[in-house]
């Protein structure tokens, strides 16, 4: 990819109805339905404050809907959310987060706490550009890196440490 299109950019970031609507939005852009089991599960998706396996919006979207829903069908969807960008996958924990810029085309960055297990996805077009370069001088290609940092938050980090 040309580090023009990976060039800083600013994205508007969605929350609650408007994270909902631009992922719909989204999904049918890229020529999908937005069905009502694909919504229940971006609801579920979206209300979690740390990543979620698809065992825990299984049993979220189950509890909402008053009926079993098996974790082979969220993985599903969560695939076809991951390749449309309304989700991202955090390879080291098996979980996933709601992309809350699903029109924007970025690389992941990952900082996971170790303690409390919350993620935060930041974005810094510099250093995914650097590993993609490092990439392509080594002969590999890698298009969209995922950079997962493990680590302490700082609301688990003691003071002064």
């Amino acid at each position: 990819m040309a580090d023009q299109e990976h060039a800083a950019h600013d994205h508007q970031v969605h929350e609650g109805d408007s994270l909902r609507e631009a992922a719909r939005a989204r999904l049918t852009r890229e020529g999908e339905q937005w069905t009502g089991m694909r919504e229940a599960v971006f609801t579920a998706l979206a209300g979690f404050e740390k990543p979620a396996s698809a065992y825990d919006i299984a049993e979220a979207v189950s509890a909402a809907q008053g009926r079993r829903v098996a974790a082979n069908s969220v993985y599903r969807i969560l695939d076809l959310f991951v390749s449309a960008n309304l989700a991202r996958r955090v390879e080291s924990a098996n979980a996933y987060v709601a992309n809350g810029h699903p029109d924007c085309l970025h690389d992941c960055i990952f900082l996971i706490c170790d303690r409390c297990g919350h993620a935060v996805h930041i974005d810094d077009d510099k250093l995914s550009s650097g590993i993609r370069n490092a990439a392509r001088d080594a002969g590999f290609s890698a298009p969209r890196p995922v950079i997962e940092v493990r680590g302490t938050c700082g609301e688990c980090e003691p003071a002064g440490a």
